[in-house]
């Protein structure tokens, strides 16, 4: 979060470009894309854990690269965009590896796995609450640069954490592929599972196309918005803060009422609450307090979304294929965010800002209702569990 608020404004302080804060953004998505499709083997075969722990310390040097080299010999902006892009290599295989964890920690709590997976979005949705509106204020009172060397040691404490108080014993129940299986073919097994499964490939091209859509308002709407209308940064945290104590309050209720409520019709009530109401907000230019009311429910509809999809990929993946499968699901959900933050900038620069947030909160809305069709959609409220996690004491080397 403190990433999120601190580059984009930092990238328009320094070139005033609506584009050049696209093309940050899509140089940002494009490593998830592929870290998230290549990486998703290298986790199942170094560990969970480890993974997770090399991912942050990764991502917290190449954070801190930006401010120290902006202090010493300089910054170019085409410098930036490659720390940019080493910063989110490793940055989602190692939310995979995290992700991949749930069911055995689910299955050594004794809870739900709904009410697991709504627990660990809410802890996400926690760090937007307080680090985006933190951040904002932060970069309005010092900087953007002072926030990303913090945002540094955040990874840092990240590592840390994981490091002390996850057990070395939590691991999937079934091995990975036995017989030293070469790199690609154990990627192409991850693939190969993806494209067998009707409904996760359902899952990931609407969550493909809805990112796209999302890329465009974090990455350029919203931060050129408030930075020309709402006041700057302390505007831009407060948005994005609202939407992610909103998104706490639904993982939460989520985690708790979930397993009782209907998956499709619920998917589908939370993704159109969600999507075009912050952009058709933004375009109506109402005072602050509204758009932030907006912002807020529509985070509290979003909280049920993530929780809802990870649970379903969780019951219908094999355990010894989870890290490279969502690997998969993660690179294809993404793929469109790299597009959608390049296309926002260049349509922002050349239409302005009201036409591209009413054009996209109306797609937005489309595409969202496409569940309702039917097709593989009809069996997401039919669980099915091909791997039961079950508990092991055996330590991971």
């Amino acid at each position: 979060m403190l990433t999120l608020i601190a580059l984009p404004l930092y990238v328009l302080a320094e070139t005033g470009s609506p584009a050049a804060t696209g093309l940050t953004g899509a140089v940002a998505a494009v490593p998830m894309v592929l870290g998230g499709a290549l990486g998703g083997v290298l986790v199942d075969r170094i560990g969970y854990r480890r993974a997770s722990v090399l991912a942050d310390v990764v991502s917290g040097l190449t954070v801190a690269a930006v401010p120290l080299l902006d202090a010493t010999v300089g910054l170019p902006f085409w410098a930036l965009l490659g720390l940019v892009f080493a910063s989110g290599l490793l940055d989602t295989p190692g939310q995979t590896a995290r992700n991949a964890l749930l069911p055995e920690a689910a299955t050594a709590a004794g809870v739900p796995l709904e009410r697991a997976v709504g627990w660990y979005e809410a802890s996400e949705r926690g760090a937007r609450l307080i680090g985006a509106p933190a951040a904002g204020l932060l970069v309005a009172t010092l900087g953007a640069l002072p926030v990303l060397a913090l945002d540094a040691v955040t990874f840092a404490v990240s590592a840390l954490v994981v490091t002390v108080l996850v057990p070395r014993a939590l691991r999937a129940a079934t091995p990975t592929d036995p017989g030293g299986a070469g790199y690609w073919r154990e990627f192409a097994a991850g693939v190969r599972f993806l494209t067998r499964e009707p409904l996760l490939r359902a899952v990931v091209l609407l969550v493909l196309v809805t990112n796209f859509f999302d890329a465009t308002k974090s990455n350029v709407l919203l931060p050129v918005v408030a930075d020309r209308e709402l006041g700057g940064a302390t505007a831009f945290g407060l948005l994005v803060g609202a939407m992610g104590g909103g998104a706490l309050a639904g993982s939460l209720v989520f985690s708790a009422v979930g397993h009782r409520l209907p998956r499709r019709a619920t998917l589908v009530t939370a993704f159109a609450l969600a999507g075009a109401p912050p952009f058709w907000a933004l375009a109506a230019a109402p005072p602050l307090p509204w758009i932030v009311a907006v912002f807020a429910l529509s985070g509290f509809a979003a909280g049920a979304i993530n929780p809802l999809l990870g649970a379903v990929e969780l019951e219908r993946v094999p355990a010894h294929l989870r890290a490279r499968v969502f690997g998969v699901i993660g690179a294809g959900c993404w793929a469109g965010m790299p597009l959608g933050a390049l296309a926002a900038g260049v349509a922002v620069d050349g239409f302005g800002t009201t036409p591209v947030l009413l054009t996209v909160g109306g797609c937005y809305l489309l595409v969202v209702l496409t569940p309702l069709l039917g097709g593989p959609w009809r069996t997401m409220d039919h669980p099915t569990t091909p791997t039961r996690p079950t508990r092991t004491p055996a330590p991971v080397p």
